[in-house]
């Protein structure tokens, strides 16, 4: 029977389902019906009667690059009648995230965040400080170049992050575009345990270490567990989630993300010429 899923993978077996992002050639971007199909996903396995974890994690040797830069909206500039158009404009194309995020903040099931590479962008913002467990391959690292592209920390990620490994570190993260190895985010409390392996090696430890843990620990107690920890954080965090998409269509409105992504093209573009002439 074919899959129904296009650019993810979803996977069931016993008490924990997987959603993997399946564009590898694209680094797991968001781009076609990536986005989309996860939302679906995480909704499948909410209702699903066995599940008590879901996992999410990447195929290929990255986690996810974040946005798909030739459909983010930032190679071209739209014109439009007023800046209020062009804000609702742009809060309409966040809505898939702002669905993302709120699936997985309502999620019932023990969120698993399985980072099988790197997360650039939002695929290092978006998931990390709202999953329940993070575990990490030794050869994935997480950088945000948000402040670099005239952007701000989407999907309320600059809350989730400092609960997690304080306002300072966050600040340096965020802000700054710091990249932290996954020893340095387990290190700060993001991650709760790094495995030395990568790929298929990667991917079984992870079911192995759930499977131990429904070996000697009664499903139904743990996600009783999280919905009494995250009951008092849900509504805190599905604000920050609108107040960062708002703060993000604001910086289009002012055209920042215009301006530095055509510096960072060109620079990207001088390197590339250059890499050429020396061939």
């Amino acid at each position: 029977m074919p899959s129904k899923y296009q650019d993810i993978i979803l996977e069931i077996t016993g008490q924990i389902g997987v959603i993997k992002l399946n564009r590898p050639k694209s680094l797991n971007a968001f781009g076609g019906k990536l986005m989309q199909e996860t939302i679906s996903a995480i909704r499948e396995l909410n209702e699903h009667p066995d599940t008590v974890f879901t996992v999410l994690t990447g195929e290929g040797r990255f986690f996810s690059a974040g946005a798909d830069v030739r459909g983010s909206g930032l190679e071209t500039s739209e014109n439009y009648a007023s800046k209020a158009e062009k804000k609702i404009a742009y809060l309409a194309m966040s809505a898939p995230a702002i669905e993302m995020l709120r699936s997985i903040i309502d999620h019932t099931k023990i969120f698993v965040l399985a980072l099988n590479g790197p997360g650039v962008g939002g695929g290092a913002a978006w998931f990390t400080g709202v999953s329940d467990i993070v575990l990490a391959s030794s050869s994935a690292y997480l950088q945000v170049p948000f402040s670099a592209l005239g952007l701000v920390p989407e999907n309320g990620s600059a809350i989730n992050f400092s609960q997690s490994m304080g306002v300072h570190r966050t600040n340096e993260f965020l802000m700054f575009g710091k990249k932290l190895s996954a020893q340095e985010l387990e290190q700060y409390g993001m991650v709760n345990r790094v495995f030395e392996s990568k790929g298929e090696d990667f991917q079984k430890q992870v079911r192995e270490y759930l499977e131990e843990q429904l070996s000697v620990n009664d499903g139904k107690s743990m996600m009783e567990m999280k919905r009494l920890q995250n009951a008092p954080l849900r509504d805190g965090r599905l604000v920050a989630v609108w107040n960062s998409m708002d703060a993000l269509a604001e910086r289009f409105v002012d055209g920042a993300p215009y301006r530095r992504f055509e510096i960072k093209k060109r620079e990207l573009e001088a390197k590339s010429m250059s890499r050429a002439s020396k061939i």
